[in-house]
């Protein structure tokens, strides 16, 4: 969420900002209800004032024994009035901070302005688009005789877009998932395993809610009111809600794995069968809650950690730069990590490194406090490390031999029994 103060001091520039990443932003009415908002304040300080100059008029009436008839009737008359007053002004306020919700983080002053993901600028690339000699297969053809994941009994159980992944499918996801996390606890992360169901305000902390309410899976009963995480980044940012932490226990940098669960599993087409987009995938996440002057480092050390992964599988990837357009709701800057995958002929995001300023923090409440001063705002970070449904694809795809077999990547034979290859059965 944005600060308030900076909307009534620079509206033109922060608009102008805004609707670079959404055009739609108009942030006059915000502004005038705002106003609305500080013209019932002062009324009401006013009017608090008044009742109690004229209660202790009534008091001192009272010692003199005099009538105090009138003067009472005047106070209830004002309490009436305060009354009004401030539940027209609950109602303002809770308005306004569902309108100021909706508003996006500001993009950083370095982003390049466009609306068109086309636009995003490619800052790094790692290896090379593998050349094939004979006719390769993409990851679903590719299971037709590996066997690795079973989609029809997946949809048997709970419908289209849920994966079910079978004996060495199974090993091999989890494999990755352990290569990835033993990798980020080598470069300083410390691991959680959070709840997948999550507090409505843990959503709108972390930017969520109100605007993807219908992205989400959730449980609404007269016991539970939760959320199903689309990703743990929800629950990581979560665990320091509403709380003040020392300045010199940060940088905090976490990681989480967890299933994430989302309803837009993407449009039905030749190009996204699989595992390309699904309502249930797993991912390694990165999470870190940082000081302002330490956030930029520690966005570099989420990019190195991510890349370290990818090189070590040696899969060819590129960094790319989000324009203004496409960057997510909550982050000021943002950097994809994009593998090739041959059976879609094009590049698909395996990471999302964002960094979102104070924006999650001040929804959240998470603050710092430098020795004696005020409590500033965190800055909170969070990446993906990776999500392995498509990095599933990425491995199948470009080490597939012309048998049909997968030559697999060596640092991941020592989690899989020494397994060195899938070959088909």
């Amino acid at each position: 969420m944005l600060d308030m103060r900076l909307l009534r001091t620079q509206k033109e520039a922060i608009e102008a900002k805004l609707k670079t990443k959404d055009p739609a932003v108009n942030l006059s009415p915000i502004l005038a209800l705002d106003e609305r908002i500080r013209v019932i304040k002062t009324t009401v300080e006013e009017l608090k004032a008044s009742r109690n100059h004229l209660s202790k008029e009534i008091g001192e009436k009272k010692r003199l024994k005099q009538d105090t008839t009138e003067l009472m009737s005047e106070v209830a008359g004002l309490g009436d009035k305060i009354a009004i007053l401030d539940q027209e002004l609950g109602l303002l306020e809770t308005d306004l901070t569902h309108q100021l919700a909706c508003l996006p983080n500001l993009p950083r002053d370095e982003i390049k302005i466009s609306p068109d993901p086309k636009d995003n600028v490619c800052i790094k690339t790692f290896g090379e688009k593998r050349e094939f000699s004979f006719a390769f297969k993409n990851h679903v053809e590719l299971n037709e005789t590996l066997h690795l994941f079973d989609f029809k009994r997946a949809a048997k159980v709970s419908g289209s877009g849920w994966p079910a992944y079978r004996d060495v499918g199974a090993r091999l996801e989890w494999a990755l998932i352990n290569y990835m996390i033993d990798t980020h606890l080598e470069n300083g992360f410390t691991m959680w395993m959070p709840p997948h169901l999550v507090r409505p305000e843990m959503m709108f902390g972390a930017g969520q809610l109100p605007k993807f309410e219908k992205q989400l899976f959730k449980i609404h009963d007269e016991d539970y009111q939760l959320y199903l995480i689309p990703t743990s980044e929800v629950a990581l940012n979560g665990l320091y809600y509403d709380e003040i932490l020392k300045e010199e226990d940060l940088p905090f940098k976490y990681i989480a794995y967890t299933p994430c669960f989302r309803r837009e599993a993407g449009a039905a087409g030749s190009q996204e069968r699989g595992l390309i987009r699904m309502h249930q995938f797993n991912k390694v996440e990165m999470f870190c809650f940082a000081t302002p002057d330490q956030s930029d480092q520690i966005f570099d050390e989420m990019m190195a950690s991510a890349e370290q992964i990818l090189q070590g599988l040696n899969i060819h990837y590129r960094n790319m730069l989000l324009v203004t357009g496409d960057m997510s709701f909550a982050a000021a800057k943002t950097i994809d990590i994009e593998v090739w995958l041959p059976g879609q002929n094009r590049y698909y995001e395996v990471s999302s490194v964002s960094h979102c300023t104070d924006f999650q923090a001040r929804r959240s409440q998470i603050r710092f406090r430098h020795k004696d001063e005020k409590p500033e705002l965190v800055h909170t970070l969070n990446g993906s490390g990776l999500a392995t449904s498509r990095l599933m694809v990425a491995l199948l795809e470009n080490n597939q031999n012309e048998d049909g077999s997968v030559t697999l990547p060596v640092v991941l034979h020592k989690y899989l029994n020494g397994m060195k290859e899938i070959k088909p059965i």
